[in-house]
């Protein structure tokens, strides 16, 4: 765990990942059926970023429901990859290996 002061590390990762997509997804202007719900998942992901060290089964979840929305886009694949890895600097991840 994290114990340098100031802010985690792994949480200003998350959070430049989180932001990557969320303008990634802002300039992807096709149209998604599952739009609406990821932007909803980005954006209270980011929120909660702001209160510090998330937990690690929310961040599980918010992962899953962003990228059951936009995992086959792949003009936002790297993005989505990016939000993968830095989720996964909290342990547990969901997914194996690329």
């Amino acid at each position: 765990m994290y114990d340098g002061g100031g802010v985690d590390p792994r949480v200003e990762a998350l959070r430049a990942a989180v932001a990557r997509l969320h303008r990634e997804l802002a300039g992807y202007r096709a149209d998604l059926p599952d739009r609406g719900i990821a932007e909803e998942t980005i954006v209270a992901l980011a929120a909660e970023l702001t209160l510090g060290v998330p937990e690690t089964e929310q961040l599980s979840r918010s992962l899953l429901v962003i990228v059951g929305a936009l995992g086959s886009v792949s003009a936002l694949g790297a993005a989505l990859t990016d939000v993968r890895r830095a989720v996964e600097l909290f342990g547990g991840a969901p997914f194996a290996e690329d």
